[in-house]
C-alpha cells in the first residue's frame, strides 16, 4: 500500500512529488502570481499573470537583454497555459517588451498584451501595436482613463481596464460611450465587494477584476445552511483517526454527486489506482486512510461551493496544496496546512463567518486561531500565499525573510501547487 501511495500525486511529505513529475519550474516561474478576470456569470475569462524578475518588485521589463529572452523562453517551455488553464493570459509590458518585440515569444492565440498607463502613446508603440494584433495579439489597455494622445491605440484595443476606486460613474459612462458599437470588452479592476460587483453590473460592465469573490457575504451569526449539514458531518468524520469507515460510506450515500465524485476522482489516472473501485469503502480500501481524507475533502469542497464562482473552489485547492507542500519548509504538519488551506475560504463558498467554519471543525487551538485570521506560525505560509495573490512582493519577501525561509523555492512550490490545482479542479466539477 505504501507503495501506491507514494505513486499519488497528492500524497503530502517527502514522497510528495514521486508519482507525476511536475516539469522542473523555470526560475521565470518562480516570482509569478495570477489574478483571474471573471464575468457576470462568475465564470473565468482569463488570468493577469503578474510576473517579476528574481530580485525586484518590477513585472515584465523587457529590458531587451539575454536574460529576460531566456525568463520568456523558459516560460513558454515550461507550458504557459498550464498556468493558465488555457484561458486568455494578460501580460503587463512596458515599451521596451512591445517595441523589442520580446513578446512574440509567447503564443499570440492565447496572449493578451496589457499597456501600462505609463507609457508614452507614440508613433512607433502604435506602429508596432498594429504588427502584433495583425499577427493574432490581443491589446489591452491598462488602468485607462481617456487622453487624445491614447485614440490611435483605443481604437484598435481589444480590452480596456478601468479601476473602480481612481474612477467615477460619470466618467465610467462616458467611457462606454466612446466604445460605442465597437467589439471592445471593459474590465473594471480592484471589485473587493459584492455591492461594488452589483454596482458594476448595473453600470454594463461584463468583466471583473478583484477578489470581491472570496468576500463572503454574511449575515450576524448565520451558522451552517442546513442542507450543507451532511457535508459537514463528513469533513468531521474525515479528520477523526483512524477513519470511521462505515460511518463515512452511509454520510457519503446520502449525497449521491458528492459518491459519484469521490468514486471518480479515486479511479482517475492521477491517483493511480490499479483496479476499479466501485465502493466508498473499496476507494478507501484501495488508497488508504490518509489519501482517501484528500479525495474526500476534494469532492466535500467542491459540493460546499454551490452555486459561487468556480475561480473559488480553484483557489482553495491551490491554498490547499500549496500549504501542504510548503509545510516542509516551515516544520508544520503537513495535513493540517492543507486544511487551512481549504477551509480559508470556506466561508465565502458558504456565506457563513468564518467563526462557524472554525468552531464546526476539530482543529488544534492553534490552528482554529490561524483560520480566524491570528498571525501564527501555523498560518505563515497561508499569509504568504495570500500576499502573493495580490502581487504584493515586498510582503512575500519581508514574511519569507521573517520565518527564514528561501523566497524562491517558495514561488517554485506556488507555480507547482497551480498545475496541481488545474488537474484537480477538472476532477472535481467535471
Amino acid at each position: 500500500m505504501a507503495t501506491a501511495i507514494s505513486r499519488i500525486l497528492a500524497v503530502s511529505g517527502d514522497e510528495g512529488n514521486a508519482a507525476i513529475a511536475t516539469p522542473a519550474i523555470p526560475e521565470s516561474l518562480r516570482y509569478v502570481a495570477r489574478q483571474p478576470i471573471l464575468d457576470a456569470q462568475g465564470r473565468v475569462h482569463g488570468y493577469e499573470l503578474l510576473f517579476r524578475r528574481a530580485a525586484d518588485s518590477v513585472a515584465f521589463d523587457g529590458d531587451g537583454n539575454a536574460a529576460t529572452r531566456t525568463v520568456l523562453d523558459n516560460t513558454i517551455v515550461f507550458g504557459i497555459e498550464r498556468l493558465t488553464g488555457g484561458l486568455p493570459m494578460f501580460v503587463n509590458c512596458t515599451r521596451e517588451a512591445i517595441v523589442d518585440r520580446l513578446v512574440q515569444v509567447l503564443p499570440p492565440e492565447q496572449t493578451v498584451l496589457e499597456l501600462l498607463e505609463s507609457l508614452k502613446p507614440d508613433a512607433e508603440l502604435v506602429r508596432v501595436c498594429r504588427d502584433l494584433k495583425a499577427k493574432g495579439y490581443r491589446i489591452a489597455l491598462d488602468d485607462f482613463q481617456w487622453q487624445e494622445s491614447w485614440r490611435p491605440l483605443f481604437e484598435i484595443a481589444d480590452y480596456i481596464k478601468v479601476e473602480l476606486p481612481s474612477t467615477t460613474a460619470r466618467q465610467r459612462a462616458k467611457l462606454r460611450e466612446r466604445v460605442g458599437s465597437r467589439p471592445t470588452r471593459l474590465v473594471l479592476e480592484r471589485v473587493e465587494t459584492q455591492e461594488e460587483f452589483s454596482q458594476a453590473r448595473r453600470e454594463g460592465f461584463t468583466l471583473f477584476q478583484g477578489f470581491y469573490f472570496c468576500r463572503p457575504e454574511t449575515m450576524e451569526n448565520r451558522e451552517f445552511p442546513a442542507n450543507r449539514l451532511v457535508h459537514l458531518e463528513i469533513l468531521r468524520a474525515v479528520l477523526k483517526n483512524p477513519l470511521d469507515v462505515p460511518r463515512i460510506s452511509e454520510l457519503v450515500k446520502r449525497q449521491p454527486s458528492l459518491a459519484y465524485r469521490l468514486l471518480r476522482i479515486a479511479n482517475s489516472p492521477i491517483y493511480a489506482t490499479r483496479q476499479t473501485v466501485t465502493s466508498i469503502q473499496g476507494a478507501l480500501v484501495m488508497i488508504g486512510d490518509e489519501m482517501f481524507r484528500r479525495v474526500a475533502m476534494l469532492a466535500t469542497t467542491a459540493e460546499l461551493r454551490g452555486n459561487r464562482p468556480s475561480e473559488l473552489l480553484r483557489m482553495a485547492f491551490l491554498r490547499g496544496r500549496f500549504c501542504e507542500l510548503a509545510a516542509r519548509q516551515t516544520g508544520q504538519d503537513a495535513t493540517e496546512q492543507y486544511l487551512l488551506g481549504m477551509f480559508s475560504l470556506l466561508p465565502a463558498m458558504m456565506s457563513v463567518p468564518m467563526e462557524s467554519v472554525a468552531n464546526a471543525l476539530p482543529l488544534r487551538a492553534e490552528v482554529h486561531s490561524a483560520l480566524l485570521g491570528e498571525r501564527n506560525a501555523e498560518r505563515t505560509m497561508l499569509g504568504w500565499l495570500e500576499c502573493n495573490e495580490l502581487g504584493q512582493w515586498e510582503c512575500c519577501d519581508r514574511m519569507a525573510e521573517e520565518a527564514g525561509l528561501n523566497q524562491a523555492c517558495l514561488s517554485s512550490i506556488y507555480a507547482e501547487a497551480l498545475v496541481w490545482a488545474e488537474s484537480n479542479m477538472r476532477l472535481a466539477t467535471e
